[in-house]
Formats: C-alpha cells, structure tokens, sequence
C-alpha cells in the first residue's frame, strides 16, 4: 500500500465523521493530500453495551446498518481497490444525510439492499455488491481495522478516527464538528488541529455540549445552525 497524508476511520452512519469528512475531503483537495479511508465499527466498538440502557432509541439499529454497510465498503476494496473506498464513502454519506430524503430514511432502511445499491451505482460500482451486507465473512477484517483505530487512541472514542502523517504521526478522535466551514475556514482549522496534534503531551479537547450538524437528516439546512444539545458517548443525553 502506497504512503498517505491521512488516515480517516471511519462508519458510514456516523454524522459526525461524515461531516469532519467532508471537511477532510475539502483540505486534501487544496493541499493535495492522500487520504486512505478505513474502516471502524460503532456495533463492534459497542458490543458490551446494553443499547436500551445507554442510547436513544434506533441506535442499535443504526449502527447495525453502518456494519452491513461496512461489508459491502469492504468488498468493494478488495475487488476495486482502496480508491474505491472514498467515492462509495461519499456516495453512502450525500444519501444518509445531505439529499432531501434524509430526514425521512429510518436507520433500518440505511442498511438496506436498496439503499445499498444505489450508492454503489451513484460511485460507479456494480450494485450486485450489494450482496455482502449480510456477509459475515467480512467481519473479522473489520474488526481488525476497528482494534487497529483503537490502538491508536485509546478505547474511550468514536468516530472518526484521524491519523496525522502515518505510520508514525499521532492519531485523534475527531474533530467533532457540526458546521462545514468555507474553504479558507477549512484549511485556517486544520492548521490549528494539526498544531494541537503535533505537541507530544497533548491528549484532549472536549465538551459535550453540540450543535446539531448541518445536514437534513437532522432537519439542519446547509445555510441553517442547529440547535445545541448535550450530548455523551455519541449520543444526545437520554432525559431521565
């Protein structure tokens, strides 16, 4: 496998690395740099959690579509290649979250065949892909991938996971966004991230409390802010 600038794990049906993808995507291409998009599974990293207790309801269901998905990404890298992986990436996410239809899908239609196959279609691949939603076989590479993220950050995360400059640079979740910034706001926030990343004894950055992100799976308009609620372990806080 070829040298990269960036490593981005990332589940297909998380919000938040879909958004910091995005931001990724719009700095890579004014830098021109290389990004390998990889694997992490919120339904592995969450497989001792009781979903009931711990998160809103359709979590689970949520991320049980994001592994399915996961399958078919990676099928579609060992048969295409690890190029093929960003498109699909982007194909799957301006479905979920950006088109108009997204607030509507139910996180079990986001896992679906149909679903499925029309973002392989919309990234130019062969919908018969498709097939490997339910393909077991595919999960010990993912998980592999998903400890391979943890490895580099510590086992209390979620996604994205961010890679600076591997092997050898330092790794970070996040970070969390909710507004996509313009093209100069996009490289001015990457500078500072990656100053923050670069200092040897620096660990974390944090608050709970975030905007809703500007996508219309969350009601947000691109030109909207949303509102900010507290939020814990990649959820919004359950009301007791």
């Amino acid at each position: 496998m070829t040298d990269t600038d960036i490593n981005f794990y990332f589940d297909p049906l998380c919000p938040f690395a879909w958004m910091t993808s995005k931001w990724v995507r719009k700095v890579a291409a004014r830098r021109a740099y290389t990004v390998d998009w990889r694997f992490i599974s919120l339904r592995m990293l969450n497989a001792g959690v009781d979903y009931d207790s711990h998160f809103p309801a359709g979590y689970e269901a949520g991320h049980t579509a994001g592994l399915r998905l996961l399958r078919v990404a990676a099928r579609v890298r060992a048969e295409s290649g690890r190029g093929a992986v960003g498109p699909l990436y982007e194909a799957i996410g301006a479905r979920a979250f950006d088109s108009p239809a997204a607030a509507g899908l139910a996180p079990e239609e986001r896992g679906s065949r149909e679903f499925a196959g029309s973002a392989l279609e919309d990234a130019g691949l062969p919908r018969a892909l498709a097939d490997a939603l339910d393909d077991v076989g595919w999960d010990g590479e993912l998980r592999a991938e998903t400890d391979e993220a943890l490895a580099l950050t510590g086992k209390d995360v979620g996604t994205p996971i961010i890679h600076f400059g591997p092997p050898d640079g330092t790794a970070f979740f996040g970070p969390v966004i909710s507004r996509l910034p313009g093209d100069e706001d996009a490289v001015r926030l990457w500078d500072h991230v990656v100053g923050l990343a670069s200092f040897p004894g620096f660990a974390e950055l944090k608050r709970s409390l975030r905007e809703r992100p500007q996508l219309r799976s969350f009601g947000v308009e691109p030109d909207e802010t949303g509102i900010t609620e507290d939020w814990h372990g990649g959820s919004r806080r359950l009301k007791k």
